[in-house]
């Protein structure tokens, strides 16, 4: 062995078995009660911009735990595109009021018979909270991976 190779200690990747499994966990829950806050924000406080940030903060605590590199290759989403399609939908959402005559963001809203759900309503507002959603979304994990970014 070179005198060079002996002094050098070998770098090991670190155990972190637990903080990845633990990180698996809160992840599936940080999203299942975004998707809560989501559903909840029609009748109850919540909606589409509170549900767009606890996806945020789940996806945030994977860039911490597995690194925005390999993160981003497993999600190859650009998430600029996702915050204009956000903002096209709820602009577009409160434009429709507009075009039939009543005030911008109008919401209207009707009852459909779904398969599993039973008697449903829905509602424009729903729309409008998905704009809301994806707007939060692309522009928070935007401004995170340009802050991230160490290139």
């Amino acid at each position: 062995m070179r005198e060079s190779e002996m002094k050098k200690p070998k770098m090991r990747e670190p155990n972190d078995v637990i903080l990845r499994t633990v990180t698996k966990v809160a992840v599936f829950i940080i999203l299942t009660f975004s998707v809560h806050l989501f559903v909840s924000g029609h009748h109850n406080p919540g909606g589409g911009f509170i549900g767009g940030l606890a996806f945020v903060a789940a996806i945030v605590l994977l860039f911490l735990v597995y690194g925005i590199e390999r993160v981003r290759r497993n999600i190859p989403i650009d998430f600029k595109v996702v915050a204009g399609i956000g903002v096209l939908i709820a602009v577009l959402t409160g434009a429709r009021g507009i075009l039939i005559g009543e005030p911008f963001l109008k919401q209207t809203f009707g009852h459909a018979n779904l398969p599993l759900f039973g008697k449903t309503e829905l509602a424009t507002a729903v729309l409008f909270d998905v704009g809301v959603a994806l707007a939060v979304i692309g522009t928070s994990l935007t401004i995170i991976m340009s802050i991230g970014d160490d290139r």
